[in-house]
This record gives C-alpha cells, sequence and structure tokens, in this order.
C-alpha cells in the first residue's frame, strides 16, 4: 500500500492567521480600526509612481531592487548593499527562519509578540519557544533565561504589537551582546517610524554580526496592499537571504510604489505628527473613562477593559455603530481590544462610544 502524502513536521501545527475584520452586516461603508493601517491611505506621489507602471506590466520587475534599496538607503542613513527587499517584512523575517532554523533548533520570542513567529518556526521544523513578558513589556533577562544551546533565532517586536510598548536601544544592545554567537536577534521594527528618534535598531545592526532589523511599507507609509518591506542585516546574512528569496518578489507596481513613499518625507512626517496628537487624545480619553492603556509607541493602542465579558460588549457596540477594532485574545489578552489611532473624528467616534459602556457599567 502506498503511504500517505504527509507535509513536514509541525505545519498542520500552524493555525491560520486571521487579518483585521473588513466588514460588518448592515454597514456599508464601516470605519475600520482593525489592521493598524494609515487613516490617511497612501502617498499620492506613490500613487502616481505606481500608475506609471501598469503599461509596462509585461516586463519583468528588477531582480535586485537597486533603485528602491538605494533610497531606502538615502532616507535612512545605511549602507544599500546591506538592505533585502521582501513581500512584506513578513517575507524577510519568514526567510531568516528558512535560512538559520529548522529541525532540532528553537526560535525564541514574547509571549505576546506577533502572531507569525510561531508560523515561521513551524513551517521549517523547528520548536517555537515564548519568554514571558513582565506587564505588557518585553523583559531582557526573561527572554536570555529561555536561550539555550538549540536556540537559533530571537525575535523581537519593537515596539510590540498589540502591546504599543517598547524597550530602549540600550536594552537591546545588551540583548545581543549577551546571546551565543550562533543565535541571530531579528528586530521587527513594523511600527519604528511612529517613534521619534528612533532608527529601528540600524545602528546595533551596524556595529555586529548577529542582529537583523526589519521595516515595512505597510503602517505609516499606507501600503500595505502593496506588499512591500525590507530588512537590514549584516552582509553575510543579506548574502544568505538572497540565495533562498524569488528573484521577481517584488513587482514593477511594488517597487515603483514604495520609492516613491519612501521619498515623501513630508507625508510621513505629517502622518507621524497626527498619529501622535491623536494617539495621545485616544489615550487620555480612555483613561478618563477608567479603562486601562499603557503608553502606546506605535500607531495604536491596547484598551484593557475589566473582564473579557466587559470588552466583547465594548466590541459589539462599536461594531453597532459601525467601528471595527481587533479582539486580541489570541495574543493572550481576552479582556482587551486593540484600537487602531485614526483621523480626529475617528477617535472622537471611538471615544463616543465607549463613553457610553462604562455609562452602562
Amino acid at each position: 500500500m502506498t503511504a500517505p502524502i504527509r507535509p513536514q513536521p509541525g505545519i498542520m501545527d500552524i493555525q491560520l492567521y486571521k487579518g483585521g475584520a473588513n466588514t460588518i452586516p448592515g454597514h456599508a461603508r464601516p470605519l475600520k480600526l482593525s489592521s493598524n493601517e494609515n487613516p490617511f491611505g497612501p502617498s499620492p506621489k506613490a500613487v502616481a509612481a505606481m500608475a506609471m507602471t501598469l503599461g509596462a506590466m509585461h516586463r519583468y520587475p528588477s531582480t535586485d531592487h537597486a533603485a528602491l534599496r538605494a533610497a531606502i538607503a538615502d532616507v535612512h542613513g545605511l549602507d544599500a548593499d546591506r538592505i533585502i527587499c521582501g513581500v512584506g517584512s513578513d517575507e524577510v523575517l519568514n526567510l531568516l527562519a528558512m535560512a538559520y532554523a529548522g529541525s532540532g533548533d528553537e526560535v525564541l520570542y514574547t509571549e505576546h509578540g506577533f502572531s507569525l513567529y510561531r508560523v515561521f518556526a513551524l513551517g521549517v521544523g523547528a520548536t517555537p519557544v515564548v519568554a514571558p513578558e513582565v506587564e505588557r513589556q518585553v523583559d531582557v533577562d526573561a527572554l536570555l533565561a529561555c536561550v539555550t544551546p538549540a536556540t537559533r533565532l530571537v525575535y523581537l517586536t519593537n515596539p510590540g504589537n498589540p502591546t504599543g510598548t517598547m524597550i530602549d536601544v540600550d536594552s537591546i544592545a545588551r540583548l545581543a551582546d549577551e546571546l551565543p554567537q550562533d543565535c541571530l536577534l531579528v528586530i521587527d521594527g513594523a511600527y519604528a517610524e511612529f517613534v521619534e528618534d528612533y532608527d529601528g535598531g540600524a545602528a546595533i545592526v551596524e556595529a555586529r554580526e548577529n542582529v537583523v532589523m526589519t521595516r515595512t511599507f505597510s503602517k505609516i507609509y499606507g501600503l500595505g496592499g502593496l506588499r512591500v518591506g525590507w530588512g537590514y542585516a549584516p552582509p553575510h546574512v543579506i548574502d544568505v537571504l538572497n540565495r533562498i528569496r524569488g528573484p521577481f518578489n517584488l513587482s514593477n507596481v511594488a517597487l515603483a510604489g514604495a520609492e516613491a513613499a519612501v521619498h515623501d518625507r513630508q507625508f510621513v512626517q505629517d502622518c507621524a505628527r497626527v498619529n501622535a496628537t491623536e494617539r495621545a487624545r485616544l489615550q487620555g480619553g480612555l483613561r478618563q473613562l477608567g479603562i486601562g492603556c499603557d503608553d502606546s509607541h506605535a500607531n495604536f493602542v491596547l484598551a484593557r477593559f475589566a473582564d473579557e465579558t466587559e470588552a466583547l460588549a465594548a466590541d459589539a457596540l462599536l461594531k453597532a455603530h459601525g467601528i471595527i477594532v481587533r479582539i486580541v485574545k489570541g495574543y493572550g489578552f481576552p479582556q482587551a481590544l486593540r484600537i487602531t489611532v485614526g483621523r480626529t473624528d475617528d477617535v472622537t467616534r471611538v471615544l463616543d462610544v465607549l463613553a457610553q459602556v462604562r455609562g452602562a457599567a
């Protein structure tokens, strides 16, 4: 009898990823605050650049992404040869697991880290290991206590998602310095642009051989639907990743849109300024209502209610008013909702609805 076809060990342990909801029955145009998207959309310059490529869709895109890498390097003051571009930062994060972890190895991350870290580990047959956080904050000592001779990758989300909290550069550097030489630290900086005077870990990468930084165009650049991200790493890591990266992983549209977006510094600065103002207002409003929240360093706030029952009631009432937020029970917060920071009117709508929840409590 022929043996059944089976996937590699670990793959069937992966739970399918569920993105933020897009629709609410009875609401033709709901306010979506569930996926940390830029409420202003993409830069008009990015839209124009993408439109210019549509007549040349019969041409294959660049395989080396040289123009986009040069643009990223110019804006961030980096070495273009140390940059790799991917289909969202997700692809770069996954390539790292493919290249450096496998059966018998361990992939370490914190308990409230990005849910795909577990997927990346299981997908290559490695063992996911979860380190505890302390009051929704990454604890470097707790991470180091979980390191074993089998640890090959440590994923660190900074700022964190869905917590919005972050650790300082000195703490990240200490973590990197105290990891074994055969272990890579991966700083996932998807929300780095929302933090003033923060390089996402680039200087730490440049000073060491065991640190990688990833970034994305999906958040502040408003290009989540385009799927573009990038990584910054030592040359030996870039060489390895490029050997397994698909040669045409980014389309002409994606490359043109991302290049124009990264050059539109004024748009990014304007979005960051509005986000900081409205984030502070959302946090202040939640606290006035007695709803707990930490100081967020991203474009969302984790609102903590009395218990899961109240969180679900708040979610239901928000939906009744045409507002979609994110239930984060899967991240270990059954009593919380993650709320994307929107425009001024968006924040006002959210707080008005939540005032009704607390008024009925």
